[in-house]
């Protein structure tokens, strides 16, 4: 029976077709003969009782340059919807956190994906704080003086923003790099959230993988290895995919969180691995499935239907 689906995302237009991983989703949805409703974050509305979003009726093929059409612009009652997808990239701030408490009218009567409660109160970065033995030695805090402290315990540092994304203002600092102070002053002038530093693993440099898990089971995993002169791995910023199989610390690392993001209805989630440690668990919009499917012909898109479907038509 087909399904009512609903893509709260970034704008299409501009989208990579051979890497988006939302665009991957959408065109197996279609496959499956479900039928594709597509609006931005900016969008979605509360009015009257009814959670509603402008958009239009949507069809995506794989053609590069001409990947989409749309229907007429219409608005519709989420409400009606089998299913809505949680889509949009972060940053994860008050815009992203509105969406998540207007989508928690609807589910689970509308099975939204991931489920936007717990989307909102596990944050990729703090999350890992509940499995501090699978983790490098980690602090979330404002304050330099503590900051600088956890600095001189550890040695080389990575600084990063709290809720920042596709390593966007990732920096890594030696014990005697003299700019910890300016960066604390650059990131205070921006916003009064935390930061988090995390000791720095040299096993980076050999790559980050991405381990995706479909409902609390992993998949596999692509290896995210830094450019050249680069700390940082994410493709956003050069980081090229490679083939990697998983490994027993991976299937340890996800038989550990694996049962609570199923049961929290967290259903595509990648999880990042450095070496033998985990970094971040991605709940807000991972990526990674197209490479995933280049590289072992796993079809994880279609994994994550058959979860979906599972929920719905049972």
């Amino acid at each position: 029976m087909p399904l009512k689906i609903a893509f709260q995302m970034d704008p299409i237009g501009p989208i990579n077709i051979n890497a988006d991983s939302t665009f991957r989703i959408a065109e197996e949805a279609q496959a499956r003969g479900h039928e594709l409703f597509y609006y931005t974050p900016d969008r979605i509305a509360f009015d009257a009782g009814r959670v509603t979003a402008r958009g239009w009726p949507l069809t995506v093929r794989r053609e590069k340059g001409n990947h989409f059409t749309l229907g007429a612009e219409t608005t519709v009652d989420l409400s009606d919807f089998d299913v809505v997808w949680l889509r949009q990239d972060p940053p994860f701030d008050m815009s992203y956190i509105t969406t998540t408490h207007l989508l928690d009218m609807i589910h689970p009567d509308t099975l939204v994906v991931n489920d936007p409660f717990w989307v909102r109160n596990y944050p990729e970065k703090l999350l890992v704080l509940q499995f501090q033995d699978l983790t490098p030695p980690t602090m979330i805090a404002r304050d330099l003086a503590t900051l600088k402290e956890f600095r001189a315990k550890h040695g080389e540092v990575i600084l990063k923003p709290l809720y920042g994304n596709g390593g966007a203002g990732v920096f890594k600092l030696g014990q005697s790099d003299s700019n910890l102070a300016s960066l604390h002053e650059l990131f205070s002038g921006i916003n009064r959230e935390p930061l988090i530093m995390q000791k720095f693993l040299p096993a980076v440099s050999k790559g980050d993988k991405r381990v995706i898990l479909v409902d609390g089971e992993p998949v596999g995993a692509i290896n995210r290895v830094p450019a050249e002169g680069e700390t940082r791995s994410n493709m956003h910023v050069g980081g090229r995919p490679e083939k990697v199989a998983l490994t027993d610390r991976d299937r340890e690392i996800c038989a550990r969180i694996g049962p609570i993001l199923r049961e929290k209805g967290q259903i595509f989630v990648g999880i990042d691995v450095i070496g033998d440690w985990l970094t971040e668990i991605n709940l807000t919009s991972p990526t990674g499935i197209q490479e995933l499917e280049r590289f072992d012909g796993t079809n994880v898109a279609a994994k994550i239907w058959e979860a979906i479907e599972a929920r719905r038509l049972a």
